[in-house]
């Protein structure tokens, strides 16, 4: 037997795609496994031994000329409710193509059937939830281990998976013991937060009684170096992806905002405090939450001004101070 599965978008999310990939190796145990990733993401599952043969969409290339490649496959689904990974999935006319969208997306529910035969339908959906405070919304895990059962895959495995090794660890050895990490994404500096904010936050974590360690993904630019004074044991920056992980692994308890770092934190099993966008909260704080971990999910204020600032402050160090006391 032969499968193709397609994730081509970001880190985060084919971090959260691992279980249903385990859970597809696990229900066809025999079958070669194809997966297609970005150059981008693809990192996430480059040591990953579920997957028999790893391949990256080039940009150049349209997607139904580069999932017209497997032809001869049996199974074929698009992890991600993208056009890319749709078209991908649609090309391999394999007699098994699966793939999901979302409830009111009412174009791409029509298009979807040009390239899939087994269709899951999402109740994510950002304008309900913030209408209706009670709506539940599956994590994104669950909703894609129901997604790969559509096509046979039914031994399920709900364990993130991020294959961290020794010298991934011997690389950080150096750091100090079960630190606080907060992880520095532009998300921190605007809409509900500021430079400043987030400098004074790091000042305030840093008195929590362990030590601090930040790190910075290369959006930050040269924002990272107000942190310089905050009374940080480390102000890391331009790690590799799985040193990164590895100073997570490291953690007491990871800080950031709703990026990729929320998961990579879960796959390391670490408490996790994030700090989501204040538009779509309840759709962001359910679907990505931090998974099975002891987690915090705050909403960033409408707005800017010191007092809800301040505020905010005050909730993440309460949120962390809660994590590592617990």
């Amino acid at each position: 037997m032969k499968i193709v599965l397609s994730r081509t978008d970001r880190i985060g999310d084919l971090l959260l795609s691992t279980p249903a990939i385990t859970t597809v190796r696990r229900s066809f145990p025999n079958a070669h496994i194809v997966l297609v990733t970005s150059a981008y993401n693809r990192v996430v599952v480059e040591r990953n031994t579920d997957i028999d043969e790893l391949v990256s969409l080039p940009r150049a290339i349209r997607p139904e000329r580069f999932g017209a490649q497997f032809r001869n496959v049996d199974l074929a689904i698009a992890l991600a409710p993208r056009s890319e990974d749709l078209r991908v999935v649609g090309a391999t006319r394999a007699p098994v193509r699966v793939g999901y969208t979302y409830a009111r997306r009412y174009l791409a529910r029509l298009t979807s059937r040009l390239f899939v035969n087994r269709m899951a339908i999402s109740e994510a959906d950002p304008d309900l939830c913030e209408r209706d405070p009670h709506r539940i919304v599956r994590h994104e895990v669950d909703q894609l281990l129901d997604l790969v059962a559509l096509g046979g895959a039914r031994e399920r495995c709900a364990d993130l998976r991020l294959d961290l090794r020794d010298e991934d660890r011997a690389a950080v050895a150096g750091l100090p013991d079960r630190p606080i990490v907060l992880h520095l994404a532009p998300r921190w500096f605007h809409s509900g937060s500021t430079l400043a904010s987030t400098v004074e936050l790091a000042r305030r974590l840093a008195g929590l009684g362990r030590p601090l360690a930040i790190t910075a993904n290369a959006e930050v630019g040269h924002a990272v170096e107000a942190f310089a004074g905050v009374g940080a044991a480390e102000v890391l920056r331009d790690l590799s992806f799985f040193h990164w992980a590895a100073v997570f692994e490291r953690a007491c308890c990871v800080v950031t905002v709703d990026t990729g770092a929320t998961h990579v934190a879960s796959a390391v099993r670490r408490p996790t405090l994030v700090a989501f966008e204040n538009r779509y909260f309840r759709l962001a704080s359910q679907e990505w939450a931090p998974y099975r971990v002891p987690s915090r999910s705050l909403r960033k204020p409408q707005s800017d001004d010191e007092a809800s600032l301040a505020h905010f402050r005050d909730e993440v160090v309460d949120g962390v101070a809660d994590l590592i006391n617990a």
